[in-house]
């Protein structure tokens, strides 16, 4: 049953072993001859895994049924980390292979929970490795092996719809799913470039413009200094960040449409795109308020910078930060990562169950509540003028009830290891939503590294339910699934 995926994901480990020669050019010019060793070593166990199981699969070829798309897309994001903590492991001190796979399942979901300090003396090839890593993730390893499929003679829509978050899965831009793959990490790519050139600007080096873009257009938070963006000082930084975490957390679809017909219409008739953008300026002139009254910063101006910065960076799931926020008045940390848990559009490279959700769960909340009073009602459900379908709504509906399940559970499992209320809570919140900071010993003056082996693996389980929106990962544990 699982040979077409496992010949697929042969396919993938030898393109991922490709990735190592990103940080193995930047330590030629800026490490040493061993780290460059290193990374070799790496980039050929890789390849070698992938050719062994091409080897033993390659008679597996076939087109893909729906249940190889779950496996296969539950394989590249379970497995690919363990191959890219191999270096981690190898060059960074004192570092324990738990830490290991969690900092590069971290970096492969975009969520951006370190668990490693000191980042500021490491080599830079490894801020590099974890960096672009985090930037291959956020749109999703498995468009890219979407659109090379038509090259193995497989088609792929069933990983697409294993893989793009949101519950309106079906829409294609284009007649072929290769070509909409393609297109969403073409416009990924311009918009990195313009942030590159953007954090060039504002006065940071190649290498950490490059880091930066990484990590901003993941919306993944990653930095190489344990400051974060907070070590610049610099509001320039800080308004580049602004501007491209807001553009990442909108959907690449609307994004494609709109350069494709030269018209922003797409992105002003889209409910969910409005919802985003109204949320987060009600969000920043709040807590901008909020730091003005308690007279935390010594004037507005100053307040809605902070303000602004660290709404988008926590409501997008980027995770950068910029001061210890836990040190502002208590309701701002919780209520920042309550914006993250849903803030984010559906086909942006955020987390958290997506602003389309919660417009449509409070839409169904109405409903409910017109019904009670008036119960013969024809009241249907619309987004964007369209009647939503019920199995859609079934969907959303099941997805939260899961969602609520896993993070009470996981949570639990975290408090029963020992940790405290606060941390546990919000590690889990913050790595199912893939937000990376959250409250306690976890928040943005701490990190993960503290924890133990146990609550490091119940994290990284938590942060591939997120990555996957809980049911790709989910459904492996289903009966129904190995039924033939």
């Amino acid at each position: 049953m699982a040979g077409p995926a496992l010949y697929v994901f042969s396919h993938v480990l030898m393109a991922f072993a490709a990735l190592f020669a990103v940080p193995m050019g930047w330590a030629w010019f800026h490490d040493d001859l061993t780290h460059e060793v290193t990374w070799a070593q790496a980039a050929g166990l890789t390849l070698a895994s992938g050719l062994a199981l091409w080897v033993l699969t390659r008679r597996q070829k076939r087109e893909l049924a729906t249940r190889d798309g779950f496996l296969l897309v539950n394989l590249v994001w379970a497995v690919l980390p363990a191959y890219a903590a191999l270096p981690l492991w190898w060059m960074v001190p004192g570092l324990s292979w738990h830490h290991a796979y969690f900092e590069a399942m971290s970096a492969l979901t975009a969520t951006g929970a370190t668990a490693i300090s000191g980042l500021d003396t490491l080599p830079v090839s490894v801020n590099v490795w974890r960096c672009f890593l985090q930037y291959v993730g956020g749109l999703g390893v498995m468009l890219l092996v979407v659109a090379v499929l038509p090259m193995l003679g497989l088609g792929g829509m069933q990983l697409y719809k294993a893989e793009t978050p949101g519950p309106m899965k079906d829409q294609k831009l284009t007649p072929r799913i290769a070509e909409t793959a393609r297109g969403l990490w073409g416009v990924y790519f311009g918009f990195s470039v313009l942030c590159l050139l953007g954090y060039r600007w504002a006065g940071m080096d190649w290498p950490d413009a490059f880091m930066h873009m990484c990590t901003t257009m993941g919306l993944a938070g990653f930095s190489p200094y344990d400051a974060s963006i907070g070590h610049f000082q610099s509001p320039a930084v800080e308004w580049v960040a602004i501007v491209f975490m807001a553009l990442a957390g909108i959907s690449f679809l609307r994004h494609f449409m709109v350069l494709r017909g030269m018209t922003l219409r797409p992105l002003w008739n889209d409910r969910e795109i409005r919802t985003y953008a109204a949320v987060l300026l009600a969000a920043t002139f709040w807590v901008a308020g909020m730091l003005a009254l308690e007279q935390v910063y010594p004037d507005f101006g100053t307040a809605l910078r902070y303000a602004a910065f660290h709404v988008l960076s926590l409501a997008t799931t980027t995770g950068y930060a910029t001061t210890d926020y836990l040190q502002w008045p208590p309701f701002i940390p919780v209520f920042l990562l309550f914006l993250g848990t849903f803030v984010s559009c559906a086909g942006s490279t955020g987390g958290g169950i997506k602003m389309v959700r919660m417009v449509l769960l409070i839409k169904q909340a109405r409903r409910e509540l017109v019904r009670i009073l008036h119960p013969h009602v024809v009241n249907p459900v619309t987004l964007g003028g369209q009647v939503v379908p019920p199995q859609v709504m079934n969907a959303v509906l099941g997805f939260m009830l899961i969602y609520g399940a896993a993070t009470l559970g996981l949570a639990f499992l975290l408090l029963l290891s020992g940790l405290d209320l606060v941390t546990a809570l919000s590690a889990v919140v913050a790595t199912v939503n893939n937000i990376g900071p959250g409250l306690g010993e976890v928040g943005p003056a701490g990190n993960y590294g503290g924890l133990s082996p146990f609550q490091l693996w119940v994290l990284s389980f938590a942060m591939l339910l997120g990555r996957l929106e809980l049911f790709s990962v989910l459904v492996l544990f289903t009966r129904a699934f190995w039924q033939r």
